[in-house]
């Protein structure tokens, strides 16, 4: 500090080239620097700037500078520069005096002061019984005394009854040191005592603790009504640290720009008698929840938007939040009737209920908040990353592609190698829907289960297949049976129905069956998840596999889509599953392989067993 300090002395004495007659005090610049050594609220930044100033004080040339408001510019870019301090500003106002102090307003009769209230208040109470108030100025605690009845003849009493407030402080530049307790104390409990706000003062070098105020004219407003503050680059000095202080204890939502980034006082002091004013900041804000402060870097919205979108996106926030606790009751409702584990089901709906209850909710700004918490939350209660939140995708139109075009679909769905001992490599990464599936199933087995069917030992690599219907299950494990004994492959309990159906083996099928004398491997990974797990689940039970790889995704039958209520939130609901007589199947847990290996390794430990296997017979 004491090189940039030096640095700016150098710069603002040498300056340009000018007459050598100065044309202002030699002590102008010492004066300025003795202001900011007693007055700047931080004076751990000017550390070194009065030996650097000594240093350079012998050299006036700057002051030689003919123009007092250029002169005032350029020790002002100085001054800013080396403390890093925009608040800090030199002005020339030979003629400036000091505002009067204003009138008591006691002294004047109600009607005028209810006039003046007026003019710099506004209140409204808006649709959805929303209450909107404006404030231009935030008065100290001695003038809320004086006007105390008139405050709340003509004010808070048309606040109180709202459901919910919106404090506007987009044009808020002015205000009273003493009004910050006031009126953050009005939406905080009586008791106990809440430390609001620490302010330095450096003149006196002493700290004020503000606290709470215990005991208010009127009523609290109260810590539970949803409180959203508007915020704009205007809002300045003590709505700024009113602002910071109800953000920093989580009693608003603040919704608009940046805050100006002003102080929580400035004092204006003569240089001398040059005629040159120093405006300083000489009190500094820490806030004892942060440790921060809001000055200068300003006050950043929890909701960023234009001022001037402020208020309409406030509202909408507000009539979201209104809409929540319905919303979540829907949805608890909806998990209660339809999700597959009946009694996790209606775990995960009480518990749903009660946070609502208890205002978990309650700071939510959007939509996509509600739904990132909601899906959180359902996965916390339920353990079941399938059971969230999801968009209403609409399906896509039927197509009618040429046979060609089915052609080149299904070879680039499908993977098919002839490895060394007549060993079949299929890949697949989706299963299909039956109907779909069986539409096209002699296309299928031309072009691809012909090249494998007849091999001595096939590996189904399905470490990348992310699941799908499960209609097609039962057709695909057939293949691996032989005819004319059915199996039951699984039980499928569907909740909304209270209805098992069993899966079992097709009497008839397309083309060839691999039977099931010959060696069958899958591959699976942390990606195989759904209808892949189904059929994975089933080779292992039924022993009719070695699987080899990592344990499976553990995900669900594919979930249905509900609508919740007649909002556009949708959740994401598995409602189907496996028979859990004989212990957990897959779901949630995922398959275990026979042989866990790393993915990427499972093809080369499925080839090496299968051509040890094969190449000992032959």
């Amino acid at each position: 500090m004491a090189r940039a300090l030096l640095l700016l002395a150098a710069v603002l004495l040498v300056g340009p080239r000018a007459p050598a007659l100065a044309a202002f005090p030699p002590t102008l610049i010492m004066d300025m620097a003795k202001i900011l050594l007693d007055n700047y609220c931080s004076p751990e930044r000017l550390v070194g700037m009065e030996q650097a100033i000594e240093a350079a004080s012998s050299n006036t040339e700057i002051l030689s500078v003919e123009d007092p408001n250029t002169l005032a510019a350029m020790l002002t870019e100085g001054a800013k520069s080396t403390i890093g301090d925009p608040r800090v500003t030199v002005s020339y106002e030979p003629n400036y005096a000091p505002p009067p102090a204003p009138p008591s307003l006691a002294d004047l009769p109600p009607e005028q002061v209810a006039a003046m209230l007026q003019g710099t208040v506004k209140v409204e109470v808006l649709e959805g019984n929303v209450g909107y108030l404006r404030i231009q100025h935030i008065i100290g605690e001695e003038m809320a005394q004086q006007v105390g009845p008139l405050l709340i003849e003509h004010v808070w009493d048309k606040i109180l009854p709202t459901s919910a407030l919106v404090l506007d402080f987009r044009f808020t530049t002015t205000g009273e040191l003493s009004g910050i307790p006031y009126v953050v104390s009005y939406f905080t409990a009586a008791e106990p005592q809440i430390h609001i706000d620490s302010v330095y003062d450096r003149p006196s070098d002493s700290t004020v603790e503000l606290m709470s105020t215990p005991v208010l004219m009127g009523e609290r407003y109260g810590t539970e009504k949803p409180l959203l503050l508007l915020v704009s680059g205007r809002t300045t000095g003590i709505a700024e640290d009113v602002a910071y202080s109800l953000k920093s204890l989580g009693r608003a939502t603040l919704v608009g720009e940046r805050t100006a980034g002003g102080s929580v006082k400035v004092a204006k002091l003569a240089v001398g008698d040059s005629g040159f004013y120093l405006s300083v900041p000489v009190a500094k804000s820490t806030n004892p929840v942060t440790g921060q402060s809001w000055e200068v870097v300003g006050v950043a919205p929890d909701v960023g938007v234009a001022a001037e979108d402020a208020l309409e996106v406030a509202l909408r926030i507000l009539k979201l939040r209104a809409q929540i606790p319905e919303l979540l009751q829907a949805a608890a409702t909806l998990v209660a009737e339809n999700y597959a584990f009946e009694s996790v089901g209606a775990e995960v709906a009480q518990k749903l209920g009660e946070m609502a209850a208890s205002g978990d909710y309650a700071t939510v700004n959007s939509k996509e908040e509600l739904e990132v918490k909601l899906t959180a939350d359902l996965l916390k209660l339920s353990g079941d990353k399938n059971l969230k939140t999801t968009s209403n995708t609409p399906a896509l139109p039927p197509m009618n592609p040429t046979p060609e075009m089915f052609i080149a679909l299904i070879k680039q769905s499908f993977h098919t190698e002839i490895l060394d001992h007549n060993v079949g490599y299929l890949r697949f990464d989706m299963f299909g829907d039956f109907e779909q599936v069986q539409a096209i199933a002699q296309v299928i087995v031309e072009h691809v289960w012909n090249k494998v069917v007849d091999t001595d030992a096939l590996i189904v690599d399905l470490r990348n297949n992310v699941g799908g219907p499960t209609t097609s299950i039962s057709g695909f494990c057939s293949y691996f049976f032989d005819e004319g004994k059915e199996i039951v492959l699984d039980k499928l309990y569907d909740r909304p129905t209270g209805a098992t159906r069993e899966l079992v083996t097709m009497p008839t099928l397309t083309g060839k069956r691999f039977g099931s004398h010959k060696s069958l491997m899958v591959l699976t990974s942390g990606v195989t998840a759904g209808a892949a797990e189904e059929f994975v689940y089933i080779m292992k039970r039924l022993g009719r596999a070695m699987i080899i790889g990592e344990t499976t995704a553990g995900g669900s039958h594919p979930p249905e889509t509900f609508r919740v209520g007649e909002s556009d939130l949708f959740l994401s609901i598995p409602i189907t599953h496996c028979d859990t007589s004989q212990g957990p199947a897959w779901e949630g847990a995922g398959v275990a392989p026979h042989i866990p290996v790393p993915a990427d390794t499972a093809l080369d430990t499925a080839t090496g067993i299968l051509n040890k296997h094969l190449g000992g017979q032959k």
